[in-house]
């Protein structure tokens, strides 16, 4: 629990670091322990390697010294050096006493030997002198030193390492081994050239591990600047963004299978979808005002289309109440005005109400319609009410589509009332009935007057009205006849039906109003 706070405090100064201070700390702080675990696996394989030939090398005069002293004849202190050359050799009796001594030979001609304790010597629990590590005699010549000890005897041997008994002398590898009687045999050999070889190693492995770290961290401040370069461009697009509100702007693309190619295409891919969203506001912004602008606009024409037989309905009343109805002659005249202008109220309201109907997405009747009788009937009906405009049909195999018969035939009836109203007698329409694909078409065309590019523009929109060259009555003579919403309801039927219409104007001239909709076996 004491820990907790430490750790948290740890953490807090950590976050507070940069990422490339962390990401740099931490190829740092790897590479320290990767080196060091490194080192001190090689130091100590070393170092058990050469203690390993020391303790082979007492062995391996262990049998050879203990087979002369197990003779029973005086050896000499020459022949004890040639059997362990360069070793310290030392016999000790039951007492713990030295009874024999070869301090050992370095480099320079000096004598060392090691300080051993009474723990570290083999000795009966009875014995109370040690040796201390002090010289004892030399190797006495002429005499036996075992005495009738029994050949090939001795006891269990250990190894251990000691310090030397003189100031500056090197540390020994011991080997210490039971005799007969309670005698020890003590074999030591120095590791002055072990001890150089491993302080060697150590200097050799600290040079290595600080300049392997430097380079650790040099190349490492370098690729982590390089990858982390990308996330300064995320950093100044982002600052770009939001302090000019550019959302065009895009982080340069990095390869997509690292982290930071990830960022980038991920940031990307917001930016764009955020921009994609203000357009759509601003667009549907836009749609609004211009929806709002013809709501307006549909409101002033409609006011405007009504008023005119209001007016005249009330003209009408005024002259009545004024004693028309004392005048058969006026009185007649008066009431047929006032079903004139009644019924063109009618056919005004009617026709608003169908926009509002469509405009709501009420369903409309669906079936199977055929539409090649369809226009036949509707061309029929058309030379019946205006003969002088003659209407020709084209039409090939049979061609059906599922919807509301009658709203269709209004939009044939509407395109053909267009032609009689808005060019002069004796123009020719053409009803040609087609497939495209998936969809069924019906090119109603006709050779008058034509449109300019700024009306074929606006032909479809409610109460748009084009230019009187083309606005005439039967007769010949212009007129301004007509509510101006015959082809907004062609195109709101077309719509409704899944379909759409279109106008063209050839450079010959004439107009041709093209509409399409879903084959029945589309659907």
């Amino acid at each position: 629990m004491k820990l907790i706070g430490p750790v948290r405090q740890l953490h807090r100064a950590v976050q507070r670091l940069s990422l490339s201070t962390r990401l740099l700390a931490a190829v740092t702080g790897v590479a320290l322990v990767a080196l060091v675990a490194s080192d001190i696996a090689t130091y100590w394989a070393l170092h058990s390697s050469l203690y390993a030939q020391a303790d082979q090398s007492l062995t391996s005069v262990q049998a050879p010294l203990v087979q002369v002293l197990d003779t029973g004849r005086p050896i000499s202190e020459s022949t004890v050096a040639s059997l362990a050359p360069g070793m310290f050799v030392e016999v000790l009796n039951p007492q713990g006493e030295p009874i024999a001594q070869i301090p050992s030979v370095v480099q320079g001609g000096e004598q060392f030997s090691p300080s051993l304790s009474s723990s570290d010597l083999q000795l009966p629990a009875t014995s109370t002198s040690v040796p201390g590590g002090s010289s004892g005699p030399a190797f006495p010549f002429g005499q036996s030193l075992m005495g009738a000890a029994p050949p090939n005897a001795q006891g269990p041997s250990r190894f251990l390492t000691a310090p030397s008994s003189q100031p500056g002398g090197p540390i020994f590898r011991v080997r210490t081994s039971s005799l007969v009687n309670g005698y020890e045999l003590v074999l030591a050999t120095p590791l002055s050239s072990t001890s150089t070889t491993l302080h060697r190693l150590y200097l050799t492995e600290l040079a290595v591990t600080v300049a392997a770290l430097a380079a650790a961290t040099v190349l490492g401040t370098l690729m982590v600047r390089i990858g982390l370069r990308p996330l300064s461009k995320v950093e100044e697009t982002a600052e770009a963004i939001a302090s000019g509100g550019d959302l065009s702007r895009r982080v340069p693309d990095a390869h997509p299978s690292t982290e930071v190619g990830k960022l980038g295409h991920a940031f990307n891919t917001m930016v764009g979808r955020i921009e994609e969203a203000f357009s759509a506001r601003d667009a549907t912004e836009a749609e609004l005002r211009r929806s709002e602008e013809r709501m307006r606009r549909f409101v002033a024409d409609a006011s405007h289309e009504l008023r005119t037989p209001l007016t005249a309905v009330s003209a009408y009343a005024e002259l009545f109440e004024r004693g028309a109805r004392d005048h058969p002659d006026d009185l007649e005249r008066l009431l047929a005005g006032i079903r004139s202008e009644s019924g063109r109220m009618g056919l005004l309201v009617e026709d608003l109400m169908l926009l509002a109907r469509l405009d709501n997405g009420r369903p409309l009747e669906r079936g199977p319609v055929e539409l090649i009788p369809l226009c036949a009937a509707a061309a029929d009906a058309a030379m019946t009410v205006g003969p002088a405009w003659p209407v020709a049909l084209q039409a090939g195999e049979p061609i059906e589509v599922l919807g509301d018969a009658s709203r269709l035939r209004q939009v044939i009836d509407n395109l053909l009332a267009n032609v009689r109203a808005h060019t002069p007698p004796g123009t020719l329409s053409t009803i040609a009935v087609r497939v495209e694909g998936s969809m069924a078409v019906i090119d109603v065309a006709d050779n008058g007057p034509g449109l300019s590019p700024a009306e074929a523009e606006h032909v479809f929109e409610r109460f748009y009205r084009a230019d009187t060259s083309r606005t005439r009555e039967s007769n010949g003579t212009r007129s301004g006849a007509g509510t101006g919403l015959g082809l907004s309801i062609v195109a709101a039927i077309a719509k409704a039906h899944g379909g759409s219409v279109s106008v063209f104007t050839p450079p010959e001239g004439g107009v041709v109003f093209t509409i399409c909709l879903p084959r029945a076996e589309q659907l």
